[in-house]
Protein backbone atom coordinates (compact mmCIF):
# COMPACT_ATOMS: atom_id res chain seq x y z
CA UNK A 1 0.00 0.00 0.00
CA UNK A 2 2.80 2.61 0.75
CA UNK A 3 5.26 3.43 -2.16
CA UNK A 4 8.32 4.85 -1.29
CA UNK A 5 9.86 7.75 -3.55
CA UNK A 6 12.82 8.08 -1.87
CA UNK A 7 14.30 10.24 1.08
CA UNK A 8 13.06 13.59 1.86
CA UNK A 9 15.13 14.91 4.55
CA UNK A 10 16.86 13.64 7.43
CA UNK A 11 16.81 15.74 11.19
CA UNK A 12 20.01 16.17 12.74
CA UNK A 13 20.03 17.92 16.66
CA UNK A 14 23.03 19.63 17.67
CA UNK A 15 24.89 21.04 20.70
CA UNK A 16 27.29 22.93 18.38
CA UNK A 17 24.86 25.13 15.51
CA UNK A 18 27.54 27.17 14.24
CA UNK A 19 29.92 24.74 13.62
CA UNK A 20 27.52 22.20 12.21
CA UNK A 21 26.18 25.28 10.18
CA UNK A 22 29.77 25.92 8.68
CA UNK A 23 30.72 22.85 8.32
CA UNK A 24 27.82 21.75 6.07
CA UNK A 25 27.66 24.99 4.12
CA UNK A 26 31.80 25.60 3.87
CA UNK A 27 32.75 22.08 3.41
CA UNK A 28 29.83 20.19 1.66
CA UNK A 29 28.68 23.16 0.26
CA UNK A 30 25.09 23.40 0.28
CA UNK A 31 23.25 26.18 0.95
CA UNK A 32 20.60 27.18 3.65
CA UNK A 33 17.30 27.50 1.86
CA UNK A 34 14.75 27.55 5.00
CA UNK A 35 15.78 29.24 8.69
CA UNK A 36 13.23 29.16 11.45
CA UNK A 37 15.22 30.49 14.41
CA UNK A 38 12.71 30.97 17.16
CA UNK A 39 11.80 27.43 16.62
CA UNK A 40 14.96 26.44 16.08
CA UNK A 41 15.13 25.33 12.33
CA UNK A 42 18.03 25.88 9.80
CA UNK A 43 16.78 23.84 6.39
CA UNK A 44 20.24 23.14 4.14
CA UNK A 45 19.71 22.00 0.57
CA UNK A 46 21.38 18.84 -0.43
CA UNK A 47 20.93 18.15 -4.01
CA UNK A 48 16.86 16.89 -4.13
CA UNK A 49 16.80 16.49 0.12
CA UNK A 50 17.03 18.60 2.52
CA UNK A 51 19.04 18.38 5.98
CA UNK A 52 17.63 19.86 8.79
CA UNK A 53 19.75 20.84 11.93
CA UNK A 54 18.42 22.09 15.24
CA UNK A 55 19.42 22.74 18.32
CA UNK A 56 18.85 21.12 21.20
CA UNK A 57 18.02 24.01 23.24
CA UNK A 58 15.87 24.94 20.75
CA UNK A 59 11.85 24.18 20.88
CA UNK A 60 11.96 21.74 17.99
CA UNK A 61 15.35 20.75 20.13
CA UNK A 62 14.42 19.82 23.31
CA UNK A 63 11.51 17.96 22.01
CA UNK A 64 13.77 14.99 20.95
CA UNK A 65 14.97 14.70 24.43
CA UNK A 66 18.66 15.08 25.90
CA UNK A 67 21.28 16.45 24.07
CA UNK A 68 23.13 14.01 21.52
CA UNK A 69 26.20 12.27 22.75
CA UNK A 70 27.98 9.07 22.46
CA UNK A 71 24.91 6.98 24.20
CA UNK A 72 22.26 9.82 22.91
CA UNK A 73 21.93 9.98 19.02
CA UNK A 74 21.13 13.13 17.63
CA UNK A 75 18.94 12.19 14.50
CA UNK A 76 15.53 13.02 15.14
CA UNK A 77 13.38 11.56 12.87
CA UNK A 78 14.22 10.75 8.71
CA UNK A 79 11.46 11.63 5.72
CA UNK A 80 10.00 9.25 2.95
CA UNK A 81 8.52 10.05 -0.21
CA UNK A 82 5.43 8.30 -0.28
CA UNK A 83 3.78 8.13 -4.01
CA UNK A 84 0.25 8.41 -3.97
CA UNK A 85 0.00 9.58 -1.23
CA UNK A 86 -3.60 9.71 0.37
CA UNK A 87 -3.72 11.15 4.01
CA UNK A 88 -7.01 9.37 4.75
CA UNK A 89 -5.82 6.11 3.52
CA UNK A 90 -2.32 6.10 5.60
CA UNK A 91 -3.92 6.79 8.84
CA UNK A 92 -6.52 4.31 8.11
CA UNK A 93 -3.90 1.81 7.25
CA UNK A 94 -1.61 2.63 10.13
CA UNK A 95 -4.31 2.58 12.48
CA UNK A 96 -5.73 -1.30 11.26
CA UNK A 97 -1.89 -2.52 11.34
CA UNK A 98 -0.93 -0.72 14.90
CA UNK A 99 1.26 1.42 13.89
CA UNK A 100 1.20 4.50 16.33
CA UNK A 101 0.90 7.77 13.85
CA UNK A 102 0.51 11.20 14.14
CA UNK A 103 -1.59 13.19 12.36
CA UNK A 104 -2.00 14.37 8.78
CA UNK A 105 -0.36 18.61 8.54
CA UNK A 106 1.28 20.65 6.64
CA UNK A 107 4.99 20.90 6.53
CA UNK A 108 8.36 22.27 4.51
CA UNK A 109 10.26 19.23 2.93
CA UNK A 110 12.69 19.18 0.05
CA UNK A 111 10.34 19.87 -2.71
CA UNK A 112 8.04 22.33 -1.13
CA UNK A 113 5.15 22.34 1.37
CA UNK A 114 2.87 19.40 1.20
CA UNK A 115 1.05 16.84 4.05
CA UNK A 116 2.72 14.45 5.95
CA UNK A 117 2.69 12.11 8.95
CA UNK A 118 4.58 10.92 11.51
CA UNK A 119 4.73 6.85 12.05
CA UNK A 120 6.87 4.87 15.04
CA UNK A 121 8.53 1.79 13.87
CA UNK A 122 9.24 -1.14 16.58
CA UNK A 123 12.66 0.43 17.63
CA UNK A 124 10.72 3.60 18.53
CA UNK A 125 12.37 5.65 15.49
CA UNK A 126 9.95 8.36 14.10
CA UNK A 127 9.78 8.20 9.86
CA UNK A 128 7.65 10.91 8.41
CA UNK A 129 5.79 10.08 5.46
CA UNK A 130 5.44 12.93 3.24
CA UNK A 131 3.01 13.65 0.05
CA UNK A 132 3.98 15.92 -2.71
CA UNK A 133 4.29 18.95 -3.05
CA UNK A 134 2.33 21.86 -3.35
CA UNK A 135 2.79 23.28 -6.76
CA UNK A 136 4.79 26.70 -6.28
CA UNK A 137 5.69 26.11 -2.47
CA UNK A 138 9.79 25.51 -2.44
CA UNK A 139 11.86 28.01 -1.62
CA UNK A 140 14.85 27.02 -3.44
CA UNK A 141 14.04 26.24 -7.31
CA UNK A 142 17.60 26.25 -8.48
CA UNK A 143 17.64 22.52 -9.17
Amino acid sequence: MIHIRGLDHIVLRTRKLDAMLEFYQQHLNLSLERCEADAGLYQLRAGTSLIDIVPVDSPLGRAGGDPPDHQRHNVDHFCLQVAGFEGDALLAYCSEHGIEHSSVERRYGAEGFGLSLYITDPEGNIIELKGPAEPGTRLDVRL
